[in-house]
């Protein structure tokens, strides 16, 4: 386990129980302050009392100031239900998804004075994590997910999977904003990708560069070329360029100079450089370079068999610790809100949002596409599908937790196609299920038959969900309306488009652009 930005970052070191740092209350309550909520007083009691119980019985002293603080504010905000409503803001945000937490958690601690509205009853939104029976309802309406698929609490199925680069945004952000102490992470067991018809492993180490069949005996020295160009390739020291400006030299013009033929430039450009599509090749190669830097980073910092890490209980944490932040730092939370409607005035400018005839009066709104749909367009679909298994993916070196990239090319597709598997070890599912997730751009109406070649590499499968559902992007002008509307989730297995979005909005919506030049081995040593 991976306690970022603490003692024993480095490594796969043991941490002495999870959530150690939280007093243990995420984990013995099911992660309750998910269901938090204004206007939801029981729901706040339990939580209130499970902080007690959990007092009672020893918790870590340093989270529970943390927590208290909290709910103190949670308590207040029931008690004063309309008077929260009646006050003025600076932001409020609207949806509870991953994009919309981070924003919330930022702008609270730049003391910016948010309130956080949703119109669901839990945290996540697009991204919450389901149990068994959540899932059953989502997708097979009133039927009952049966017996032997083990207990529904022991589920914990991600509806947008990614996984984190150990050396990527995601985990500067979690570090800058010292998040890392409500959360606990594992390294992900491997990262493979798919050539000719068959799985292969992205090489980790030298050895397995030099066993792997991605490439012959001449086309690795060529390679391994490029590699070492790539690796001491130094943006401001131009006796790193080789003569070349990368910022005007195409990718595919930089690959041409090394002589690699199409399979590895399909392995480069989408199992390490981790584009989506081949668009990349006639742009610039400073941004597929940095690309390969990081993903080299990312694969040494822990010394595993790939460059991610993924949060014990899945991805439903990360809202839920962002939220926490916000709350901390002043921010009000109002989850079971209906309609949330956003208010204008003569000029077109957003002045509050109304909710069950209350207005909340603020001067900018930052929000998921659904909640303004008349400023925003369809680019896209994501088709994919939910598996539930109870062995590993074959082919994978019986790795408990994996990604596999199935490039463009090798599929006939305009976009690459994903597997994503994590399983008991990430505590997403009961010991000895696994849970596998195949997702795309989706370039027809029929999910089942565009997503066959992903699904014909899981092997036997006990349940299987299929869905399919729309992307949207903003087309208003923030600084017009003063909204900053998020995008859509893609369909790519790891975080960096996810985040390169929250950043550039909160540029947007602040002025200035967050600084994330954490000192990530500094951060990993502290207190040691």
């Amino acid at each position: 386990m991976l306690p970022l930005g603490l003692p024993g970052l480095v490594g796969p070191s043991s941490c002495p129980g999870l959530f150690s740092c939280a007093g243990g209350v995420l984990g013995s309550i099911g992660g309750p302050f998910a269901r938090v909520c204004v206007g939801a007083g029981d729901a706040l009691r339990r939580w209130r009392q499970c902080w007690i119980d959990d007092d009672n019985s020893g918790g870590d002293s340093r989270s529970d100031d943390v927590g208290h603080v909290v709910v103190r504010r949670l308590i207040c905000s029931d008690q004063r239900s309309e008077e929260a409503m009646d006050e003025e803001y600076d932001v409020i945000v609207l949806g509870t998804g991953l994009k919309e937490c981070i924003l919330s958690g930022l702008l609270s601690v730049d003391g910016l004075k948010v309130l956080h509205m949703d119109r669901n009853d839990y945290y996540g939104g697009e991204c919450a994590s389901l149990n068994l029976v959540q899932l059953w309802k989502r997708f097979r309406g009133d039927d009952k997910p049966p017996a032997h698929l083990g207990s529904s609490r022991d589920y914990n199925v991600d509806m947008v999977p990614k996984f984190m680069m150990a050396n990527g945004t995601l985990v500067r952000v979690l570090i800058h904003t010292d998040v890392t102490k409500y959360l606990y992470f594992k390294a992900v067991d491997g990262s493979f990708v798919y050539n000719k018809g068959k799985v292969h492993k992205v090489p980790a180490t030298d050895m397995e560069a030099l066993k792997s069949p991605l490439m012959g005996l001449f086309e690795k020295r060529r390679a391994r070329k490029f590699f070492i160009y790539v690796q001491d390739y130094n943006e401001s020291d131009p006796k790193t360029h080789e003569g070349m400006d990368l910022r005007r030299v195409t990718t595919r013009d930089l690959i041409a100079k090394y002589g690699l033929d199409d399979n590895t430039v399909d392995f480069i450009g989408h199992a390490l450089a981790l584009h989506r599509d081949d668009r990349y090749l006639d742009e610039p190669a400073l941004e597929t370079v940095k690309r390969m830097k990081l993903y080299a980073e990312s694969l040494a910092r822990f010394q595993g068999g790939s460059p991610y890490i993924y949060p014990l209980y899945g991805l439903g944490e990360l809202p839920q610790a962002f939220a926490r932040l916000s709350a901390v730092y002043g921010g009000t939370y109002m989850l079971n809100k209906p309609e949330c409607k956003v208010e204008f005035n003569d000029e077109g400018k957003v002045i509050g949002v109304t909710s069950e005839g209350e207005t909340a009066r603020c001067t900018k709104v930052v929000c998921d596409p659904s909640y303004l749909p008349n400023k925003v367009r369809k680019v896209g679909k994501v088709a994919r599908a939910i598996a539930i298994m109870s062995h590993p993916i074959p082919n994978t070196n019986d790795s408990h937790s994996v990604q596999v990239i199935l490039p463009q090319k090798q599929l006939g597709r305009r976009s690459d196609m994903y597997l994503f598997c994590c399983s008991y070890s990430h505590n997403v599912a009961p010991k000895g299920k696994f849970i596998a997730f195949v997702s795309t751009e989706a370039e027809t109406d029929h999910p089942e038959t565009e997503l066959k070649p992903g699904i014909d590499l899981l092997g036997p499968v006990e349940e299987i969900f299929f869905d399919i559902y729309d992307r949207y992007e903003p087309v208003n002008e923030p600084s017009l309306d003063n909204c900053f509307i998020s995008t859509s989730y893609d369909a790519t297995t790891h975080f960096e488009s996810t985040v390169m979005d929250v950043l550039n909005m909160y540029t947007l919506i602040t002025g200035k652009v967050l600084d994330l030049s954490v000192d990530l081995s500094a951060a990993s040593a502290a207190e040691e």
